[in-house]
C-alpha cells in the first residue's frame, strides 16, 4: 500500500472507477448472455470475473475513501501543530524576555550590594591589620543576608 503514495491520486482513483465499472457492466451483461447461443458457454467464468471485478472495485474504491480521509485527518493535525508552534514562539518570547528582565534585576541588585560592602568594608580595614583583633562585623552578615534572600 506505500507504493499507492507514489502515484498522484488522480490515477489511482481512475483505476478504482475503472475496475468498477468494468465489474458492473460485466456482470450486467452475464444476465443477458444467456440469449445468445455462441457466448452462452463462456456465461459462468465471465459471472465469477464480473462479480470479482465488482467486489474488487468496491473494495479498492472504500480503501481509497478511507486514505482521503486519513489524509484529511492529518492535514488537520498538521494545521493544529503549526498553530501550536506559532503559539510557542509567542510564548518563548515572552519567556525569554522575562528571563533577561530577571538577570538584569539579579545583576543590578549585585552591583548594588557589592558597592554597599565595599563601602562599609573601608571603614573596618584597621581591625583586619597584623595583630588586630579579627572579627566579622555586623554590617557585613546584614549585608549577606540580605544578598541571599530572593529578588523582589
Amino acid at each position: 500500500m506505500w507504493i499507492l503514495h507514489f502515484l498522484p491520486d488522480a490515477l489511482i482513483l481512475w483505476i478504482c472507477n475503472i475496475v468498477l465499472l468494468v465489474g458492473i457492466a460485466l456482470t450486467v451483461t452475464v444476465f443477458f448472455i444467456k440469449r445468445i447461443p455462441i457466448i452462452n458457454q463462456y456465461r459462468t467464468p465471465a459471472q465469477v470475473l464480473g462479480m470479482a471485478l465488482l467486489v474488487l472495485g468496491v473494495y479498492w474504491r472504500g480503501g481509497y475513501a478511507i486514505e482521503q480521509e486519513w489524509r484529511e485527518r492529518v492535514a488537520a493535525v498538521e494545521a493544529r501543530v503549526a498553530a501550536a508552534e506559532a503559539q510557542s514562539k509567542e510564548e518563548n518570547v515572552k519567556i525569554v524576555t522575562k528571563v533577561v528582565t530577571k538577570t538584569q534585576v539579579i545583576r543590578t541588585r549585585g552591583e548594588t550590594i557589592t558597592k554597599y560592602i565595599d563601602r562599609e568594608i573601608v571603614q573596618y580595614d584597621t581591625k583586619f591589620a597584623p595583630g588586630g583583633q579579627c572579627e566579622i562585623p555586623r554590617e557585613f552578615i546584614k549585608a549577606h543576608n540580605d544578598a541571599a534572600e530572593a529578588p523582589k
